[in-house]
């Protein structure tokens, strides 16, 4: 066995397990970060998305030798302290587009990962940067929503309109 450090949500790990080991059951068995669900085991679902290096992956494909040095991102990284969500965890639970849990987490991540790159509130948008995220339970209206309503207070909070352009009459970042 090798020695792999990863950063993980913020802190520095080191894990002692195969190279071929899947990054998802790294996170959920030898580091015990359970919110990452496996759906699918095949790429699929997109249930197991993570953040490698600011990048949605899908952890069932992802071998830990290739995570080896990176900077991993999962949902219980969202949330600001173990008391608090952050606002799009909060949006996700006043919309109702959390229902079962399976897809929730790498739903979440995914979302995470195009409001980071500045995606806008924009439906048709929205709901292609999370086509690889599979959901049986809501029909995805809820979740779009969900998303668009971070979006449209992150860019009135920034100055901009909802769409993602900046508004001329406030400030920008």
């Amino acid at each position: 066995m090798t020695a792999y450090r990863l950063t993980v949500n913020g802190s520095p790990v080191e894990v002692d397990v195969p190279g071929m080991r899947r990054l998802l059951d790294v996170l959920r068995e030898d580091l015990a970060l359970t919110g990452t669900k496996e759906g699918c085991g095949e790429g699929e679902c997109g249930a197991c998305t993570v953040l490698l290096d600011g990048a949605p992956v899908v952890s069932c494909l992802v071998p830990v030798c290739q995570a080896d040095g990176t900077a991993i991102s999962t949902v219980e990284g969202l949330a600001p302290s173990p008391t608090m969500l952050d606002d799009l965890q909060t949006a996700f639970l006043e919309t109702g587009g959390a229902q079962c849990g399976i897809c929730t987490p790498g739903m979440l991540m995914t979302a995470r990962a195009y409001l980071d790159a500045g995606g806008g509130a924009d439906d048709d948008a929205i709901r292609e940067a999370i086509a690889g995220n599979l959901c049986r339970c809501t029909g995805y209206t809820k979740i779009v929503e969900a998303i668009a309503r971070t979006a449209s207070a992150r860019a009135a909070t920034a100055g901009r309109t909802p769409g993602g352009q900046h508004n001329r009459g406030g400030t920008s970042r």
